[in-house]
């Protein structure tokens, strides 16, 4: 259980140290998922670099850029920790696809919603069976509906608790922190794809552009896939 007494200390503790703290309290069920993305990148360095036994995955959607897959093999190589890979269901996607189109997603809302919950809400849920605390790098300034997101809360879908150990960093803040520690990061982020999904579905920002601006940029929506719906 997390108090409210912990939940407070979390909020005074730098993201290793919350980490750390969470990792200490929860023996196991502690998850991590990252899409290889800047904010996801620093997560895992502290992870790996600390040796917490956090279990770090992502999720391949089948429709993802090639510089994540090389990223991913510079990871493992580089820690030496595999990161677990979910993917989604053949079935689901066979389906869709066959149904409605490869691309299906560009024709509505719903559709790219679908398509989404095939990819990776599904994908996720099974990659969170039997978890305690689901770790994100979720950050406030990236969306008008993150902008109140606390840095740990109860995520009753899930029964489990959601921890967004960055919810209050700035995007200096992470840039910072890459540059002192090293990390590596995806060669798009050079390019201007700030926040980076699905390739189809993603596109470079300009400046002066919401990070998430690039995100199903033909669309006018809250820029969400389904994954971090509170």
């Amino acid at each position: 259980m997390i108090s409210k007494e912990d939940a407070d200390t979390l909020k005074q503790l730098s993201a290793e140290e919350g980490l750390k703290l969470i990792s200490t309290k929860f023996s196991e069920g502690v998850v991590f998922s990252t899409s290889l993305g800047q904010e996801d990148q620093v997560i895992t360095d502290i992870i790996f670099k600390n040796q917490l036994p956090i279990k770090v995955f992502t999720l391949d959607t089948g429709r993802l850029f090639y510089e994540h897959y090389e990223l991913l093999s510079q990871n493992n190589s580089r820690y030496k920790r595999k990161t677990e890979v979910y993917f989604p269901e053949s079935a689901d996607v066979e389906k869709y696809v066959n149904e409605k189109g490869i691309n299906a997603f560009y024709h509505s809302i719903e559709n790219r919603k679908e398509c989404c919950f095939i990819r990776k809400v599904k994908p996720l849920n099974r990659a969170l069976e039997n978890a305690k605390v689901w770790i994100t790098g979720l950050r406030s300034e990236q969306s008008e509906n993150r902008e109140n997101m606390p840095i740990i809360e109860w995520d009753e879908d899930r029964k489990l608790y959601k921890y967004n150990p960055l919810i209050h960093w700035s995007y200096q803040n992470v840039l910072d922190y890459l540059e002192q520690n090293k990390v590596q990061e995806l060669s798009l982020h050079k390019k201007g794809f700030i926040s980076v999904g699905c390739q189809p579905c993603t596109r470079a920002i300009v400046e002066g552009e919401n990070p998430r601006a690039g995100r199903w940029w033909w669309e006018s929506s809250q820029k969400e896939c389904g994954l971090h719906t509170h």
